[in-house]
């Protein structure tokens, strides 16, 4: 979204920096598309450490008159969001979000070259600028989503990418790429990196720097996201849903990006 423009849907508007007021869009402007992979036992590659997944068929139409499953997972498990007490235990858990804090202008950040010839690339400040040279300002409060190509890989042992030591690979933001973003503004009190790898940051990060420093205030992370080469690098929002537990540390999400018809 290039600065002095409004993006709004269904007649909302969301304005970047230095914007001036603009018609409002109705919601046939757009057209939605979903970010989010398939929660399958089958597939889906679980972070190490974290529970589970199982389905659990426990009723069928035949037998019981309806069809039910048990779903067993962690909060993080696929697509996911997280909330700002996943890393900080005196920010706001999911319960505690506002629901502005789950749609956000969002801006796609394609890594995919570095990314194949380095598996730990680090997105640096410089890397932010040229982007921003080529399509204007990150909106403030934005939702910053890297394209890795890492979703690719998903469902199979490569998204892990792990070395002979056991050491995992994924590529990331570089902490002074997300304090830059931070200090600007264009991660304010509000606003999510986003990834189609586990994390923000780098695999190699044991200490999770940059989503101590992401989960400050309201702000959120997009993990492990689908289907990025249709989400336009400006111009879209996304809208995050998931079930929002009690004290809950994120969810299982279906995010969906609203794209602008051209």
């Amino acid at each position: 979204m290039l600065a002095g423009v409004v993006s709004t849907v269904g007649g909302m508007a969301v304005a970047g920096a230095g914007s001036a007021t603009a018609a409002p869009r109705g919601l046939g402007d757009y057209k939605l598309v979903n970010l989010a992979h398939v929660n399958d036992p089958a597939r889906t590659n679980v972070y190490p450490g974290d529970p589970a997944f199982t389905l659990t068929t426990v009723t069928t139409v035949p037998e019981d008159g309806f069809y039910l499953q048990y779903a067993q997972q962690g909060e993080h498990t696929g697509t996911h969001w997280g909330a700002p007490a996943h890393f900080n235990a005196d920010q706001p858990h999911a319960d505690e979000l506002d629901a502005e804090d789950l749609f956000l202008p969002a801006v796609k950040i394609d890594v995919r070259e570095q990314a194949r010839r380095d598996a730990d690339y680090e997105v640096t400040v410089e890397d932010l600028q040229r982007w921003e040279k080529r399509h204007g300002r990150i909106p403030d409060e934005a939702a910053v989503i890297l394209w890795t190509g890492w979703e690719d890989r998903w469902g199979t042992p490569a998204f892990f990418n792990y070395d002979a030591a056991g050491q995992m690979h994924q590529p990331g933001f570089s902490l002074a790429a997300v304090r830059w973003l931070v200090d600007t503004g264009r991660l304010g009190r509000r606003g999510a990196l986003g990834t189609d790898t586990f994390s923000p940051e780098p695999a190699t990060d044991a200490t999770y720097s940059v989503s101590k420093l992401l989960y400050r205030e309201h702000r959120i992370s997009l993990e492990i996201l689908a289907n990025l080469a249709k989400l336009p690098e400006t111009g879209a929002h996304v809208l995050v849903g998931g079930t929002i537990n009690r004290r809950g540390s994120g969810s299982p999400a279906s995010v969906y990006a609203f794209v602008p018809k051209r």
